[in-house]
């Protein structure tokens, strides 16, 4: 909760009140994706890890990306990336290759049985969230959930440069 009182340089410590709220968020944030994970490997077989990487393939031109552009597109660091690009490999959903023939930089192709999967798996994706998130509000608290995760993404991009203390 953010005290319109407080002056922008001073930091201090979470209150009880601040931490509860805090730890109410961190577990059902937590809850919530450890749902839609199981949930979504039971109903399509594959995790949503797997399906970050195949929307971002499967929106881009010839469904090929840079590895490092598919790390930034899903959010994860790199190394994370390579082994779960390694996995999905192995399963025939990816390939990997040089970009134009540069040793530097590895393209990611999403395969025709990757893409085949991703689109099987994209209505009970959607069915998901809606039973999971979606249906758990009201069209006005849905409302009210965007402008707060538009705030923390806005206060979350200006504290990035900031040093944490």
């Amino acid at each position: 909760m953010k005290n319109e009182d407080d002056a922008p340089a001073r930091r201090r410590s979470p209150n009880a009140a601040e931490l509860a709220i805090w730890r109410d968020y961190v577990e059902t944030s937590e809850q919530v994706k450890r749902t839609l994970t199981t949930a979504f490997h039971d109903t399509s077989g594959i995790s949503p890890g797997d399906y970050a990487v195949m929307l971002a393939l499967s929106e881009a031109a010839e469904k090929t990306l840079r590895s490092s552009d598919v790390a930034d597109v899903v959010g994860w660091e790199r190394s994370r990336l390579s082994h779960h690009l390694r996995r999905m490999e192995e399963r025939g959903l990816i390939t990997r290759g040089l970009v134009g023939g540069d040793a530097r930089g590895a393209a990611v192709t999403l395969t025709d049985i990757g893409s085949r999967i991703f689109r099987s798996s994209s209505a009970s994706h959607l069915r998901l969230v809606r039973e999971i998130f979606i249906d758990a509000f009201t069209s006005a608290q849905l409302v009210e959930m965007r402008t707060l995760t538009e705030t923390l993404h806005q206060h979350l991009d200006t504290v990035r440069g900031d040093t944490l203390r």
